[in-house]
């Protein structure tokens, strides 16, 4: 399969949708556990975990996008 430019630009907004995304949401779960907000351990491990996650699927999927960018201009 050979991707297209219009699939390059969907893999790189994608990939930028997930990190504008779970960038406010790391930051809203920081502010709460900052704010001293009482909830278990297993709360911020699994929310911590989703976010690492999410942005390594946003680092594959923007370097993708990025060698299928380039490899349309060639």
């Amino acid at each position: 399969m050979r991707l297209e430019r219009r699939h390059a630009i969907l893999l790189l907004a994608v990939a930028a949708w997930n990190v504008l995304t779970f960038g406010n949401f790391a930051a809203n779960l920081w502010s709460a556990y900052d704010a001293g907000e009482d909830r278990s351990t297993g709360y911020w491990v699994a929310h911590t975990v989703l976010i690492v996650v999410n942005f390594l699927i946003a680092a594959l999927l923007g370097r993708l996008g990025w060698k299928a960018l380039r490899a349309t201009k060639a």
